[in-house]
């Protein structure tokens, strides 16, 4: 097993008044060589944006988006024909695939907006572009994982065009958490969403990440209530 820690100050930041941005990997002005993607995640910003402000209509292509508000709603159109909200407590999947445009922008006037947008490197290119949105009780994650994306549909949760899972858990203080890879040879992504967790040695804080390659199963203690996201994904070189 393998481990390497992103420290939350270590990520490369961007101010544009509006958007005030920290991105995990590689992004737009942003590069750093050590830090282009882990496995098949090949971007992961934590984005806060200013109320009546967004991202215009844009386009990707052959890449699976994952976006899940913090705080605060999305406004959403896209080419598929989709036009809607995506509040706290959802979880949007877009899969670009031959190609899609959308925007996206904060539906408050006044309240600013945190979100995590996620790229997946897709296992199937070329795919009809799709859009899918569900809601997730918070309650449903206290002390155990809530898979909110897969490819499995009997998790009950997005679906997504690669052998990944995101799973989200609320842990009480002290709690000891077991997370064990669904997919033989995936790798396991850490995020600490708020509060201050344990892996082996290394303690973790708030937007702080460890990546873990070559272990089947790694476990988490929350020394504070804590708020955790972990990506599984295949690990491309």
């Amino acid at each position: 097993m393998t481990t390497k820690i992103q420290r939350a100050r270590d990520r490369g930041f961007a101010d544009h008044g509006w958007l005030k941005a920290a991105h995990s990997f590689s992004f737009a002005n942003w590069y750093d060589p050590e830090k282009m993607h882990f496995g098949a995640i090949r971007v992961l910003n934590d984005d806060i944006i200013a109320g009546g402000k967004g991202f215009g209509t844009h386009p990707h292509d052959n890449m699976e988006i994952i976006t899940i508000p913090l705080s605060g709603a999305i406004a959403h159109k896209d080419s598929t024909g989709t036009d809607g909200v995506i509040r706290t407590g959802d979880v949007q999947i877009m899969s670009a695939g031959t190609g899609i445009k959308h925007s996206e922008t904060n539906a408050s006037e006044t309240d600013q907006l945190n979100l995590f947008q996620v790229w997946i490197l897709p296992k199937l290119k070329n795919i009809k572009p799709r859009y899918e949105q569900k809601s997730f009780s918070e309650n449903d994650r206290l002390d155990k994982w809530q898979i909110v994306v897969s490819p499995d549909e009997e998790d009950e949760s997005v679906w997504i065009n690669q052998d990944a899972v995101f799973a989200l858990a609320t842990l009480s203080e002290g709690k000891d958490i077991d997370y064990t890879i669904k997919f033989k040879g995936n790798g396991i992504y850490v995020m600490v969403i708020d509060g201050e967790i344990k892996i082996l040695e290394d303690v973790l804080q708030k937007r702080d990440a460890m990546e873990v390659a070559g272990a089947e199963k790694i476990t988490l203690q929350a020394a504070t209530t804590s708020k955790v996201l972990v990506i599984e994904v295949p690990m491309y070189a």
